[in-house]
């Protein structure tokens, strides 16, 4: 039987692929927490609330069109509602056209079907320099 958090984590993958923000940010729970342990100054290490994930996440697309997902890893752990996930993120910072792509880690504990915790370390000033200085978003 497949893991219920590498499942969730692929799905997550494919509804930000298809650009279904909405559909994306129905995956977490109510209580759900993103977490951001390398943010830069100036930006949100902590979104707490479906409803603050939903603020923060919602214009991802305007900000970054993805391409594609590459390199996935998934490590799954001795808890199985917990998952260790490594990939790379390919596709176009839209207000420059220029390329984009950043590798990721991601720690994600889940719940009855929904992410209730969502890791994200990337490196910042990459992000930055990718973003040309503008709104950084893992």
């Amino acid at each position: 039987m497949p893991n219920p958090a590498t499942t969730l984590f692929h799905r997550a993958m494919h509804l930000l692929l298809a650009k279904d923000m909405p559909g994306f940010i129905a995956l977490f729970a109510d209580d759900a927490v993103l977490e951001f342990p390398f943010a830069p100054p100036g930006q949100p290490g902590r979104v707490a609330g479906r409803a603050a994930v939903h603020d923060y996440l919602i214009d991802y697309p305007d900000i970054l069109d993805v391409h594609e997902i590459t390199e996935v890893t998934v490590h799954e752990t001795t808890d199985p509602a917990v998952i260790v996930t490594e990939f790379t993120a390919v596709g176009v910072v839209v207000a420059t056209g220029e390329p984009y792509r950043l590798r990721y880690i991601a720690v994600l504990t889940v719940r009855d079907g929904h992410i209730v915790h969502y890791r994200d370390y990337w490196n910042p000033q990459a992000a930055q320099d990718l973003l040309g200085g503008g709104l950084v978003r893992s």
